[in-house]
């Protein structure tokens, strides 16, 4: 089963309702060598299920010593796919390797 990372607006659970029609289930988790910076988001649709307008995105630093708290949600693949339409187009999808050894998706800064 794929892992999802979220560093942000969706470890909320209204936000994991609207866009996957259940409340997620995932461990706390870290990624190193990423900083965040924040992201004006004009999507109606993303503004009105996160009621945020700026969102936190990674970007990559190479330094270990930079981490990212988050949580790896279990997904299916259907709602990966689900997960790239919340996304923003502003926002790219990579898989990547956390603090805990487990392999997950991450949305990065394009």
């Amino acid at each position: 089963m794929p892992h999802l990372f979220s560093y942000g607006t969706l470890q909320k659970e209204q936000v994991q309702m609207e866009t996957f029609g259940r409340v997620l289930q995932g461990n706390k988790d870290a990624l190193s060598g990423y900083k965040l910076s924040m992201l004006e988001i004009t999507d109606p649709e993303v503004l009105r299920k996160s009621g945020q307008k700026y969102h936190p995105v990674l970007e990559f630093s190479g330094n270990d010593d930079d981490q990212i708290e988050g949580v790896l949600f279990e997904v299916t693949e259907a709602e990966i796919l689900q997960a790239d339409e919340y996304e923003v187009d502003d926002y790219k999808r990579i898989e990547t390797v956390f603090k805990s050894g487990k392999k997950g998706f991450i949305y990065i800064g394009k």
